[in-house]
């Protein structure tokens, strides 16, 4: 079982930036983002593919936010810009066993393998 876990939530002032990394401890292809605010249902933020050559954005995040993968693949990285009020969530990392260079996917049940979250919070 790969276990993924995220790094780098906190607390900043709307309109700075964060950078949430996740580590996975075994071979994973396609990896996502996730996030999750209070009262709300979970929904899709970013995803990239194994080769890292094909990426996602949720309209709410394009332009903003960044992922990207280091070339062994098994570290993902959100950098996240111009930081608002409702990106105010906690952030889950998934990952998927399913071999495929170029494809990801950006429905939850795609996705085997999930961190803990980490918390963001952004005040204005």
């Amino acid at each position: 079982q790969v276990q993924l876990v995220e790094s780098g939530g906190g607390l900043v002032q709307a309109g700075g930036s964060l950078r949430l990394s996740c580590a996975a401890s075994g071979r994973t292809y396609a990896m996502g983002w996730f996030r999750q605010a209070p009262g709300k249902e979970r929904e899709f933020v970013s995803a990239i593919s194994w080769s890292g050559g094909r990426t996602a954005y949720a309209d709410s995040v394009k332009g903003r936010f960044t992922i990207s993968r280091d070339t062994a693949g098994t570290t993902v990285v959100l950098q996240m810009n111009s930081l608002k009020r409702e990106d105010t969530a906690v952030y889950y990392c998934a990952g998927s066993p399913s071999y495929s260079s170029g494809y990801y996917s950006t429905e939850e049940n795609y996705y085997h393998y999930w961190g803990q979250g980490t918390q963001v919070t952004v005040s204005s």
